[in-house]
């Protein structure tokens, strides 16, 4: 498999400063800031928006292979992850990250998306590298 590769630059102080991210592809990139991070500054991006986005485009690949693989392609899958980025006593924190997924599927039962979700929940590459944050699961299911 291939290596993928990102950059990231900040120049200057913490507060004051601003960084600049870039994917090895050339298709990503953008900028971010502290009030864009820290605060409710919705003009630029964060970390954690791009934690959430590479969440949510793997877990959606994962669940479509699995549902695939089972006899029931999908038509959509359209994932939405939350990610809840706090503080605790060592700083900065990732607390939780939500996955809300809404997929159509014809021919599947509910039982058998809900368990092909969880499969997949626990198996994408995204939320393996990221085991050590709690993960929530809700689905909805549009035969």
């Amino acid at each position: 498999m291939a290596i993928r590769k990102a950059e990231a630059t900040w120049n200057g102080t913490l507060k004051e400063g601003s960084g600049t991210f870039a994917g090895g592809s050339g298709a990503l990139n953008g900028s971010y800031t502290f009030k864009s991070r820290f605060e409710d500054d919705m003009s630029l991006t964060n970390p954690e928006e791009l934690i959430g986005a590479a969440h949510a485009g793997c877990y959606s690949m994962f669940l479509s292979a699995q549902l695939t693989n089972a006899g029931f392609p999908p038509e959509r899958i359209h994932t939405t992850a939350e990610v809840d980025f706090g503080r605790d006593d060592k700083g900065p924190v990732i607390n939780k990250i939500t996955l809300h997924v809404d997929a159509k599927v014809p021919g599947v039962d509910q039982a058998k998306f809900d368990e092909l979700a969880q499969k997949s929940k626990e198996g994408c590459p995204i939320s393996r590298a990221l085991a050590a944050v709690p993960l929530e699961l809700l689905t909805k299911l549009n035969s």
